[in-house]
């Protein structure tokens, strides 16, 4: 007869992007159709971001998805990420999935969450450059745009 599984030791913090997914974006010819969210991801869920991908078009998150109670790592195009914040993780389940970082400190995941931010507005405002949003549009820049009520 075996005992109860050793507890398993205490993964040390590490820092990582925190962003949240569009609440909404553009897709299909022209960007004229509208979807919530991304396929695996909820509109506005947070995702842990731990690692970027072929300069800054992919990002490599940790997050809780659609119908799933715990949580998945996936890749995920930068435009449809938004809010990038440097945020120091301790939750044994992000940092199991994520494994590492890349980000060496807080400065260093700071100066990338300013880059990621950047990046992603580039992108999708350069995704459809000669087609007009659709109306009425909810994508995240049109939303942005519009008064708090």
């Amino acid at each position: 007869m075996t005992g109860p599984a050793d507890p398993q030791e205490p993964l040390e913090p590490l820092w990582m992007l925190a962003a949240n997914v569009v609440l909404w974006r553009r897709y299909g010819e022209g960007g004229q159709g509208q979807r919530p969210g991304t396929k695996m991801f909820k509109g506005g869920s947070k995702v842990y971001v731990h690692d970027r991908v072929s300069s800054g078009e992919e990002c490599q998150v940790v997050g809780r998805p659609r119908d799933y109670p715990g949580y998945r790592g996936a890749y995920v195009a930068t435009r449809h990420l938004h809010g990038f914040r440097a945020t120091l993780v301790r939750s044994p389940a992000v940092l199991r999935l994520a494994g590492f970082s890349r980000f060496r400190d807080e400065a260093d995941a700071r100066e990338t969450a300013v880059f990621l931010e950047r990046r992603a507005w580039e992108l999708r405002s350069c995704a459809w450059p000669y087609w007009p949003h659709p109306e009425p549009c909810h994508c995240h820049e049109c939303l942005a745009l519009r008064p708090h009520r």
